[in-house]
């Protein structure tokens, strides 16, 4: 097999190089006067119904605008809600999907600001009775010669305005006040769009009084079923989302069948250590020795029962390639450092991340965490789970990676994953079967109608195929998404904390490894099964050169065009395909639009023109024509953080043209979703993987034409990488 190359270059930044012209209709699209009437009619009803009301809560108003479509950030309305100074996306307080899929985007704007809103629609109305036949067409509003005999007067109402006015409105049905829409049926965290007012305040006008302690921040509450329905009766819509505070503890989904035999194991040494959050631990198992245990749930409440899970998980971690031989990865024992802070039962979520949040911050020396808890309960369509964001926001702020197991589904009726596995920025596990089919307790994706969850699947056990696990009554037979995420935190501990990865390269190479060459995401099983052995990530077979690389996305574009790709006979024989992983900031309070940054990936050859032919065939950033907001997201993965684009050619792969350059090229696209600048300095890793065609290995090729072109490329050798990180980890003793 050969080495992964780890290949550094440098990376050029460059702002966008594309200026935008005159907002042009949609060819697709018409506009009546009609339809302006009625929107200018919506946002004074709903200018009135703020101020009849009785008690002022709020300075403002909440408007709904809700579209026609999915609405790429570009197709925000821009115009009508923009604050003097500011941006329209200033006032965006929340996103979600209408039950035909299309958005609804909330924001709260100041009454002048309404007013200025249904002013800039009445003029609208008036050139458009005076100057466009009725409906307004592309054919005639994108001629530019129309609008020479138009006078408009730029201090008050501008061409620009105008023209923006009428695009941004092609893309409304109406606008309106959105309500929220649950049963109120126990204690449940509530999350408020966010105002210029203080939570208590608010609560102190509708006399309502709530501990200081249950308020978690200036948005988000823990209420009980009446204080709801108080809130229900005063300010409904100033909900934004609720979901139930306890959870139900999603339950392994088969174990029984213990077995007394005596299992040794050395002593630990200079093993890396993974975290493990869980439920809490047996010191009576055979291991102990190997784990730090850390019990946050008190002994007034803890049972025996409420140390199997979490002594289970643990089992695997340490020592789960001896208990289960079928699945020796290769990777060797590992230590753990386990927090005990659930009980097998129900369990507050807030409580539960509130001690993550500090588990994590105290222990900065863990790179990889395991959780193998979840909800029983479903995620929500429109928004990510209190918990999943808790972890994203330590993700994006640390520099570590959650491994989460993709919650059961005992009565195997096909349910959606349970939080916090719509974590986006984790590596979330779901479990097969041997066959590689689905285990029948698997959940399914996606999060948010369209961010791939779970990524990735593992080997969990199932009822006829146990896995061996070991609690303090012995070894046992399990199975569960519980047991599947073990294998890929050993997986992801090995490549960062033994090879030395960065963690946005070590989720790359598991996901990619999974992708293989026929790439088909599913619900079940994500992007793919990982591979058993930890050699088929870090090795690959002698017909394909595998390279790693990471940089970090510092301008609109990050680009290097000097990749040195060997060719033959003025063709090169290669497919290609590449993985890219990043850990954005995201907003919960966004809904939907949860991710604040995108990054999308380009690679392929440089053609004669000087730009990059992207091996996918991926125009979303070029001057060739837009791409469809739907259609990016379903094709692309728009504004998931986890890119995979291969060769169109996989399944009937021909030799690729040499053009003059001779060279191939890689550019990362960054955008901004808020314009708060959140996708500066984020740090990318790519994995990429040529297959040569005709079965030659050029790896010796590759590496002398990368070195000449000034790249350093380093050969990634296991064993002398183990050599370093044993020499490292070694304790020194001064006499």
């Amino acid at each position: 097999m050969n080495d992964i190359l780890h290949i550094k270059g440098i990376f050029e930044p460059r702002g966008n190089p594309s200026t935008p012209g005159a907002p042009k209709l949609s060819s697709t699209a018409s506009l009546s006067v009609a339809h302006l009437e009625k929107l200018k009619a919506d946002l004074e009803s709903v200018s009135n119904s703020f101020l009849r009301q009785s008690k002022k809560i709020v300075d403002g108003a909440m408007v709904s605008i809700y579209y026609n479509k999915v609405v790429a950030k570009s197709n925000r309305t821009s115009a009508l809600f923009k604050p003097q100074g500011g941006k329209s996306n200033d006032t965006i307080v929340g996103a979600k999907y209408s039950d035909d899929g299309k958005h609804i985007i909330t924001h709260y704007v100041t009454h002048k600001l309404l007013n200025k809103a249904i002013n800039l629609l009445d003029q609208a109305i008036d050139y458009t009775i005076k100057y466009f036949k009725d409906p307004i067409t592309p054919n005639e509003f994108n001629n530019k010669e129309k609008f020479e005999d138009i006078k408009f007067n730029k201090t008050v109402f501008s061409k620009s305005t105008f023209q923006t006015i009428i695009v941004d409105c092609s893309y409304i049905n109406s606008f309106g006040i959105e309500y929220p829409s649950f049963d109120v049926k126990k204690d449940s965290v509530v999350t408020f769009y966010k105002t210029e007012s203080k939570i208590d305040e608010i609560f102190k006008k509708i006399n309502l009084s709530i501990p200081v302690s249950k308020i978690l921040d200036q948005t988000t509450v823990v209420l009980t079923k009446e204080e709801i329905e108080i809130l229900l009766e005063n300010i409904p819509y100033l909900i934004s989302m609720a979901v139930e505070d306890l959870s139900t503890y999603s339950p392994s989904d088969f174990h029984e069948s213990y077995k007394n035999e005596t299992i040794t194991i050395p002593k630990p040494k200079d093993e890396p250590t993974i975290g493990v959050i869980d439920t809490l631990f047996d010191d009576r198992v055979y291991f102990s020795e190997w784990v730090d245990y850390h019990q946050l749930v008190s002994n007034d409440i803890a049972t025996e029962k409420d140390k199997t899970h979490g002594t289970r998980v643990s089992s695997i971690i340490v020592d789960g390639h001896r208990l289960n031989p079928q699945l020796d990865d290769g990777c060797g024992h590992f230590k753990v450092r386990h927090f005990g802070v659930a009980t097998a039962g129900r369990y507050s979520s807030i409580t539960i991340m509130r001690e993550i949040k500090k588990i994590v911050i105290n222990n900065p020396d863990i790179r990889v965490w395991n959780l193998s808890l979840g909800s029983n309960e479903e995620i929500h369509r429109n928004f990510v789970s209190i918990e999943a964001a808790a972890l994203d926001e330590l993700q994006y702020e640390q520099d570590i990676i959650f491994v989460i197991a993709g919650t059961n589904d005992n009565q195997h009726l096909q349910r959606k994953i349970g939080a916090p596995a719509d974590s986006i920025n984790a590596a979330v596990v779901n479990s097969v079967k041997k066959n590689r089919e689905p285990a029948l307790y698997a959940r399914k994706g996606p999060v948010l109608d369209f961010f791939t969850k779970p990524d990735i699947s593992y080997y969990g056990g199932t009822s006829d195929n146990p896995l061996r696990a070991c609690d303090g009554n012995g070894e046992a037979l399990v199975a569960g998404t519980s047991y599947a995420s073990p294998w890929i935190a050993r997986k992801l501990s090995y490549l960062i904390d033994v090879l030395g990865f960065n963690r946005e390269i070590a989720k790359a190479m598991i996901i990619d490894s999974a992708v293989g060459w026929h790439h088909s995401t599913n619900v079940f099983t994500g992007h793919g099964i990982v591979p058993i052995k930890i050699d088929e990530i870090v090795k690959s077979k002698k017909d394909e050169i595998r390279f790693v690389l990471s940089g970090v996305s510092t301008a609109y574009e990050t680009y290097n065009y000097r990749f040195p790709i060997p060719f033959y006979k003025n063709e090169y024989p290669f497919i290609a395909r590449a993985t890219l992983c990043y850990f954005p900031k995201c907003s919960r309070s966004q809904g939907v639009d949860y991710t604040n940054t995108e990054l999308d990936l380009y690679f392929g050859r440089i053609n004669d023109e000087n730009k990059l032919k992207s091996i996918n065939n991926n125009k979303q950033s070029s001057n060739e024509g837009p791409v469809d907001e739907e259609t990016s997201r379903k094709e692309f993965g728009k504004w998931d953080n986890v890119k995979h684009i291969q060769d169109k050619s996989v399944s009937s792969p021909k030799p690729k043209k040499v053009y003059s350059s001779r060279l191939w090229g890689m550019k990362i696209v960054s955008k901004d979703r808020l314009g708060y600048n959140d996708g500066l300095d984020i740090r990318f890793g790519v994995v990429v993987t040529l297959k040569e065609l005709n079965g030659i290995n050029r790896i010796e090729d590759f590496i002398q034409l990368f070195s000449l072109n000034g790249w350093i490329v380093n050969r990634i050798d296991i064993k002398s990488r183990i050599n370093i990180y044993e020499k490292a980890e070694e304790t020194i003793e001064f006499e």
